[in-house]
């Protein structure tokens, strides 16, 4: 089969991997209907995530049609469309009983390396690292899609690959980024990033009933989308982003804060992400976190900081001082997608929101090696990229 493989910083080439087959009874395997590229993507394509291997197949954003399953999944059938979580998880172990299905005991086969890392391991995800399982991932023509018995959900034939395709991974992303700041009425919400995440994190922050966005970024096409749903905006290269939210909340501060752009800012934002910058690029230090500082500096006493930006390693200067003395809340994960599938797939249906809405450019597996270079450029008004195998 035809998919896309990691072969090095900005180097991914579209070329033939062996067809996925079935290694255990839970699994199935899906021809790939539609797949996208993710924010996170990109830090594989920029060289920042540890644990790749070359040749390695990418992409944790699939749904598609069943065409093979294991004796053990009975769920599923043959001609199911179904959406397939970037989570992988069990569904019976201590953290999938209690929800947390992104901390799964029993998917990831690296959990070694993982738990040197970072103490105790995660769920293993889809096409992300040899720290996360070394799964292949769904930028392919087809998919071995493990647990199947638990971690995909079925699409109703109604609902359109478009409208359905978000739900394995930015669509929950920017909602449990939303959900994490508890909003009450009148709140007033300030996101960072208004990529794909940022750009959900907006439209679930204003259906649990938030008052106000301030949305901050920097590249027009993003900050367009942002106004379109009811954001206010800011332009971080244009204005002091802390002086400007103390002036739109009468010196109170944020009542939350989301940081939905992580490791990678843009080191124009500030004079500590070029510092930032220059410790990655001299082995002195492994993230980038300019956006979690500030959105620290602008959340208000006793306000939250959520974060669903992907960090991998250690932070430097974080303002501790300020987080703990104003008593500040830090709300983070990586999405337990499963959580929130039966809800989001029913605000759909209803239609109170079209995730399509996101897409910029569509195109085939074969020009997805250009379109990584293009999403990461910020070329072309590139916000979302979906691909047809």
């Amino acid at each position: 089969m035809k998919a896309l493989t990691w072969h090095g910083k900005s180097d991914i080439r579209c070329e033939s991997v062996p067809d996925p087959r079935i290694e255990d009874a839970r699994d199935a395997i899906i021809r790939v209907t539609a797949c996208a590229i993710c924010g996170s993507d990109l830090h594989i394509f920029n060289g920042v995530m540890p644990g790749m291997q070359r040749g390695d197949v990418l992409g944790h954003e699939t749904m598609g049609e069943v065409v093979e399953l294991g004796s053990g999944v009975g769920n599923l059938k043959v001609g199911d469309r179904v959406v397939v979580a970037f989570t992988i998880s069990c569904g019976e172990c201590f953290f999938c009983q209690r929800g947390q299905y992104s901390g799964c005991e029993r998917s990831n086969p690296d959990h070694k390396a993982a738990e040197k890392l970072w103490g105790h391991s995660p769920a293993g995800l889809f096409g992300y690292t040899h720290l996360l399982g070394g799964y292949a991932g769904g930028q392919a023509e087809y998919l071995r899609v493990p647990f199947a018995d638990f971690g995909p959900i079925k699409i109703p034939s109604h609902i359109p690959d478009e409208q359905a395709l978000f739900l394995s991974d930015i669509f929950p992303t920017g909602y449990m980024a939303a959900e994490f700041c508890d909003i009450q009425p009148g709140d007033t919400i300030a996101i960072w990033g208004c990529g794909p995440v940022g750009q959900f994190a907006i439209r679930s922050a204003f259906l649990l009933g938030a008052e106000r966005v301030i949305a901050i970024d920097a590249v027009p096409e993003r900050l367009a989308m942002a106004r379109e749903a009811g954001a206010e905006t800011l332009n971080f290269r244009e204005e002091d982003i802390f002086d400007r939210i103390q002036d739109l909340t009468q010196g109170r501060g944020a009542d939350a804060c989301i940081d939905a752009v992580g490791t990678e800012p843009d080191t124009t934002s500030g004079f500590d992400a070029v510092v930032d910058r220059v410790k990655v690029a001299t082995f002195m230090g492994t993230d980038r976190p300019h956006v979690l500082r500030q959105a620290i500096h602008c959340c208000r006493n006793f306000g939250t900081v959520s974060i669903v930006g992907v960090y991998g390693g250690l932070l430097d200067k974080i303002p501790m001082g300020s987080a703990i003395n104003r008593g500040l809340t830090f709300r983070m994960a990586q999405t337990p997608v499963q959580r929130y599938l039966p809800g989001l797939l029913r605000r759909i249906e209803e239609g109170e929101i079209d995730p399509s809405f996101v897409i910029t450019h569509r195109a085939s597996l074969s020009e997805g090696p250009g379109l990584y270079k293009t999403f990461r450029d910020r070329k072309e008004g590139c916000v979302k990229v979906v691909l047809k195998p």
